[in-house]
C-alpha cells in the first residue's frame, strides 16, 4: 500500500517532466572549464537547506553541496528548486545535481540517474513514554490522535492504514512536535529524522521513537541521465564523505540527533 501512494504521487512529475524536451546536460568537462556547479537546493525544507538572518543559505544539504563542489574543486551556484520542479530542472539543465531529500524510486530513475544514497528517510512513529506501542499498528485504535502538517502525503497513508486514529493537523514541523509536547496528540506518524530536531524544545519530555520502522527510503543525489562521469565523481566524494563521518556528523548537527538508518559506504557501488 505504501509503495503504491508514493509510486502515485510521483506520477504528476514524471508526466511533467516527460513533457519537457530533454536538453544536453553539462558534463563534467564543462562544469570544470565554467568553475561553478549549479546544485538544486529546495528552498522550503529546514533544516535541509534555508535562508539565515543574514540571507545565506546553511544547512544539511548546503554543508554538503560545498564538500561535494570542493572535492571536485569549483564554486557552487545555488538554485532554489521547489519539490516538483527537481526532476524537469534536471531534465532541461537548468540545475547539474539536485539534492533536497530526492527519494530514490523507479518513477525518477526511468528520467533522471542517481548517485548512491546520501542519506536515508525513515517513515516511523516518534511519541513519548505516555503511551505504549511497540509498532506503527499498535496505535491503530481509538482515542489515538495523531499530529501532521496540512498536506503532507503521510496524511492520506494514516487515513488509508490507520483508519481509527483521529487527526489533528498543523502548519509547521515544529507546531506537529508542539501538539505532541503538550499533550494535546499522542504521537506523530511521518519522515521521523525531519522532526527530531524539535524535540530539544522540550527537556521534560520522554520522547521515543518506535523501533521497529514502516519503511525506510535511500534518498541520493539527482544527475541528469548519461552524465556518467559526473556521477562517478560524485559518487566517489561521497564514498569519502560518509567514510570520514562527515555526512553523519552534519546530519546530527542540523537535526539534533543521529540519522535513524545510517548509509554505509561501498566503494564498488
Amino acid at each position: 500500500m505504501l509503495k503504491r501512494t508514493l509510486l502515485a504521487g510521483m506520477a504528476g512529475i514524471a508526466m511533467a517532466a516527460m513533457s519537457l524536451t530533454a536538453v544536453q546536460a553539462k558534463s563534467l568537462d564543462d562544469i570544470l572549464t565554467d568553475g561553478v556547479i549549479r546544485i538544486g537546493i529546495n528552498p522550503n525544507f529546514p533544516n535541509m537547506s534555508t535562508r539565515n538572518d543574514a540571507g545565506e543559505w546553511e544547512g544539511f544539504d548546503i554543508e554538503v553541496g560545498k564538500a561535494l563542489a570542493a572535492a571536485i574543486g569549483v564554486e557552487v551556484e545555488w538554485v532554489p528548486t521547489e519539490t516538483p520542479q527537481r526532476v524537469p530542472f534536471l531534465v532541461s539543465d537548468r540545475i547539474d545535481i539536485s539534492l533536497g531529500a530526492l527519494t530514490r524510486n523507479t518513477e525518477r530513475a526511468k528520467l533522471i540517474d542517481y548517485t548512491v544514497p546520501l542519506h536515508t528517510e525513515v517513515l516511523a512513529v516518534l511519541a513519548t513514554d505516555k503511551i505504549e506501542g511497540d509498532s506503527w499498528e499498535d496505535f491503530n485504535k481509538e482515542g489515538v490522535t495523531l499530529a501532521n502538517m496540512r498536506g503532507n502525503w503521510t496524511v492520506d497513508w494514516i487515513g488509508e492504514n490507520m483508519p481509527n486514529v483521529e487527526l489533528e493537523l498543523v502548519d509547521t514541523l515544529a507546531d506537529t512536535v508542539r501538539l505532541v509536547a503538550q499533550g494535546r496528540a499522542d504521537a506523530i506518524v511521518e519522515n521521523i529524522d525531519f522532526f527530531m530536531a524539535f524535540t530539544e524544545n522540550y527537556q521534560d519530555v520522554n520522547w521515543r521513537v518506535v523501533e521497529n520502522p514502516i519503511f525506510v527510503a535511500y534518498c541520493a543525489i539527482g544527475v541528469a541521465q548519461g552524465n556518467d562521469n559526473l556521477t562517478e565523481v560524485l559518487n566517489i566524494a561521497l564514498y569519502n564523505l560518509h567514510s570520514s563521518g562527515f555526512v553523519n556528523e552534519t546530519w546530527e548537527k542540523f537535526y539534533g540527533a543521529p540519522m535513524l538508518r545510517t548509509v554505509d559506504p561501498d566503494p564498488y557501488f
